[in-house]
């Protein structure tokens, strides 16, 4: 009998005992063909996302999932890209569901062209990137929705073998993850370990009135709070908080920084004030430069409050999404062992 009449008859006897079929390929193009949508609750209002598996069909072959969010250019197509390159340089695209949202805008400055329904948030203030409500539709913020995506990647039903979720940002997308990270209130419901990955973003929210003394791996309360009066609002601070973020008390914000894991990726050369840099005297005074802000909050996290978060600087990165999340370093961290 010849090999290939023997393959035929194996794979004939397979597909008679009723084998299941191979799963589908990801969807790697930032395309419509990747385009799906999140509703959440009963209303029209929707969320465009990037996806490489469907959210809504059983797949037994997902072990991991990756949730990216774009910067300040709303850019969630390249985000796309960049991730999936990822996937691809850790040979992870087959076994990992890749999903980037984008949270629109269309005012002011910002002209996203927006789908029926589809949800957007005011052009200035970074409104989304700090859990601000959407345009129109007060009670429903930009850290709802990711509750809606994290809830629904650890559906049993739908994705039965998902160990782990690893959520990253960069840029605008990394101050969105990090107060996101210390915010939301599915983190210990999911049933599925969460990480999160803070990428390159131009400010943090410090916990106390402390802030980096300059030339010293130290911090101490802020001198100049006579001319730099909201150093401490949110997001840059606790104080006058609005959003998703007023639904809880700085006691638990605190507690949840400091107790969920936490990986920070810090470009080293993102030392110049360029693409969104915030040039604010409240972002001014937790440093000169991303790299800088980056280092002294993951140092004071750690020493003043014990947070058993990580810092990686990426060599040869600057502030380039693509760069920060291919490199050798990243992989692991992104797409980490179930």
């Amino acid at each position: 009998m010849t090999n290939a009449l023997t393959r035929a008859l194996i794979v004939l006897a397979t597909a008679s005992a009723g084998a299941m079929p191979a799963a589908a390929a990801p969807c790697t193009s930032a395309s419509n063909e990747c385009i799906q949508w999140i509703a959440p609750g009963n209303g029209p209002a929707r969320l465009l996302v990037y996806s490489t598996y469907a959210l809504d069909k059983r797949n037994e072959g997902i072990t991991r999932a990756l949730v990216t969010i774009h910067g300040g250019g709303r850019n969630a197509d390249n985000y796309f890209r960049s991730s999936v390159a990822a996937g691809f340089l850790a040979d992870a695209l087959d076994d990992t569901i890749i999903v980037s949202p984008r949270f629109a805008a269309n005012d002011g400055n910002c002209k996203d062209a927006l789908a029926p329904n589809e949800l957007n948030w005011p052009c200035s203030g970074n409104n989304w990137g700090r859990g601000g409500a959407a345009v129109g539709n007060a009670e429903l913020t930009s850290y709802d929705l990711a509750d809606e995506i994290l809830r629904r990647l650890a559906r049993k039903d739908i994705f039965p073998n998902l160990k782990t979720i690893v959520f990253a940002g960069h840029s605008a997308g990394g101050g969105f993850t990090t107060r996101y990270e210390m915010a939301n209130q599915v983190h210990d419901t999911l049933g599925v370990p969460v990480t999160y990955v803070v990428a390159n973003t131009s400010s943090y929210t410090y916990l106390d009135a402390n802030r980096p003394v300059e030339g010293k791996d130290e911090v101490a309360q802020f001198r100049d709070r006579a001319n730099c009066t909201a150093y401490n609002r949110w997001p840059y601070g606790l104080t006058e908080r609005a959003g998703y973020t007023a639904r809880l008390s700085d006691e638990q914000l605190r507690k949840q920084l400091i107790a969920r894991p936490v990986v920070y990726l810090l470009g080293q050369l993102d030392t110049t004030p360029l693409a969104g840099f915030d040039t604010s005297c409240p972002a001014y005074a937790q440093g000169p430069h991303r790299l800088g802000r980056g280092e002294a909050f993951v140092s004071y996290i750690k020493q003043k409050y014990g947070a058993q978060h990580k810092a990686i600087v990426i060599p040869m990165c600057g502030h380039n999404a693509r760069c920060m999340f291919t490199a050798d370093a990243a992989l692991p961290v992104l797409f980490p062992k179930p």
